[in-house]
């Protein structure tokens, strides 16, 4: 019962960047099968998120790694510079 109420309060937090800018809400995770260990960050990109324009405007979820997390609160905060390469995620 606990791990589904730790996954609970992760659902929709925001990330923003070391730099305080927002980029967008947690969607999901992507976690290795194999160690359970969290890989990805699925983050639904903001309309009004710097990033939209670099995704392209139409893919609106992008995946960035878990080792760009810096901490974790309120809010996930994320390395910028691991941001730029995010690779966006089709929706389905």
């Amino acid at each position: 019962m606990y791990k589904y109420t730790i996954a609970r309060q992760l659902a929709t937090k925001k990330v923003i960047t070391n730099r305080g800018d927002e980029v967008g809400k947690l969607s999901d995770l992507l976690i290795d099968e194999n160690n359970g260990e969290i890989e990805h960050l699925l983050v639904e990109l903001d309309r009004d998120s710097k990033f939209i324009k670099k995704a392209g405007g139409r893919d609106r979820i992008i995946k960035i790694p878990y080792s760009a997390v810096t901490a974790v609160s309120d809010v996930f905060i994320v390395d910028e510079r691991e941001i730029e390469t995010a690779q966006t995620v089709e929706e389905k």
